[in-house]
């Protein structure tokens, strides 16, 4: 069986507001479900994902454009009442299913808890110590992410040890990604990983970038 590792970019994705939600992130999960694989979500990153989905998917500014634009179009005799009237009560429909969305994020993340094939974890005193050390590998890393990177490192080499030897990590943040956007790999997070055996992809599909045949301990 495939371990797969995710954080808060995969939570934001899935927890989303309805028509928001990033469909692979989804599927990720029922594939858990079905005994296809096994995800693991560091718990710390359920806290840090209120904020970007709180902030990211409130509806009321580009509401707000769209209404400005209403009421210009309308003196300008662009759209008549008929449109004008549709558009508001598919705005206020918006706006009322991404509010009822928010606020049952509590719900969402309690109920992932139940999820069969998902893992939530805390940070153990290894993690925390691997985080202090990774402080001296000056990878640039902000606290959360190096939280993050100590996180899956430790976790992956602790279900390897249980016999674990296909172990992955899905990583769509380019902070903690081991390929530069248009540079050279990161050698010394590549060697993090790589020393882990941890194989990173950049998508939810686990599909890209492709784990290449002779990789260690494919299964």
């Amino acid at each position: 069986m495939r371990h797969v590792f995710v954080e808060t970019d995969w939570l934001v994705a899935y927890a989303a507001p309805a028509h928001h939600k990033i469909p692979e992130a989804v599927e990720l999960l029922s594939r858990a479900s079905a005994g296809e694989i096994r995800l693991y979500l560091p718990s710390i990153c359920i806290s840090e994902a209120r904020r970007p989905l709180n902030e990211k998917f409130q509806s009321r500014s580009a509401a707000d454009r769209v209404r400005d634009f209403l009421r210009w179009a309308k003196r300008e005799q662009l759209i008549n009442s008929s449109e004008e009237e549709n558009t508001r009560r598919v705005l206020d429909k918006m706006e009322s299913r991404i509010k009822t969305d928010l606020s049952i994020l509590d719900n969402v993340f309690a109920s992932l808890k139940d999820e069969a094939g998902l893992e939530i974890f805390d940070l153990n005193q290894e993690m925390l110590v691997r985080c202090t050390e990774l402080s001296y590998f000056k990878l640039e890393l902000g606290p959360f992410d190096q939280a993050i990177l100590a996180a899956v490192l430790v976790g992956a080499e602790e279900i390897a040890k249980a016999g674990a030897s296909d172990i992955a990590f899905c990583e769509l943040d380019s902070v903690l990604q081991p390929w530069g956007r248009s540079g050279p790999r990161k050698e010394k997070l590549t060697k993090l990983y790589d020393d882990a055996l941890i194989w990173v992809y950049g998508d939810f599909l686990l599909a890209n970038p492709e784990m290449p045949a002779n990789w260690p301990h494919r299964a």
